[in-house]
């Protein structure tokens, strides 16, 4: 259970400082939401970052008991998402086929979250480096398409990937010159299309 608090002031500057002084933290330390408010006051609902990195712990210590298999958690916080990685006796359980079982886990976590901190947080669960080792196989690929697009100017569809997978194969392409790409489709079918275009 996560514990959020709440904190009020006439401004937010004055409501961040009473949680300060609540927590005896910096607010870095914090997670900081503004509410929408009916009159002039500022309301805050606020969580400590390490109850946070204690949910995700308790919540894969559960996992691990359900699915009888020891998982050590690492969790580093960079930049306000978190990343949790994932050794156990079993990996191949954990990753399933494709990523589709760390993809579940990661939904599972992020959807916990969310329901307790009345907001998203951006969680990426990894086992023992599936996601960046697969990931840097399918950039180099994907990168002699891109060029491959770029010569013959004809464009290319790729196969369906998650929103992280998307995210970095849009960043490397940006990279390469006369060459674009746009996320078509919905859900599990949402897929890249790597285009030419024209300086």
């Amino acid at each position: 259970m996560l514990n959020v608090s709440l904190f009020e002031g006439k401004t937010r500057e004055e409501a961040v400082e009473k949680a300060l002084d609540y927590y005896n933290l910096d607010e870095e330390y914090l997670l900081i939401k503004e509410l929408e408010s009916e009159d002039d006051s500022v309301k805050i609902e606020v969580i400590d970052k390490a109850d946070i990195k204690f949910f995700i712990k308790e919540y894969l210590s559960k996992l691990s008991e359900l699915l009888n298999i020891d998982i050590n958690t690492e969790i580093r916080e960079v930049e306000g998402s978190y990343n949790v990685k994932l050794v156990s006796s079993n990996n191949s359980i954990l990753i399933g086929k494709d990523g589709r079982t760390i993809a579940a886990i990661q939904t599972l976590l992020r959807k916990s979250l969310e329901s307790q901190a009345h907001q998203p947080i951006k969680v990426n669960v990894d086992v023992a480096n599936y996601k960046e080792k697969n990931l840097r196989r399918m950039t180099s690929e994907i990168k002699k398409i891109a060029y491959e697009v770029k010569k013959t100017h004809v464009d290319v569809e790729l196969d369906p990937m998650n929103s992280y997978e998307r995210r970095e194969i849009h960043n490397m392409v940006d990279k390469i010159p006369n060459v674009t790409t746009e996320s078509i489709g919905e859900g599990p079918a949402r897929h890249i299309v790597i285009k030419y275009v024209e300086e």
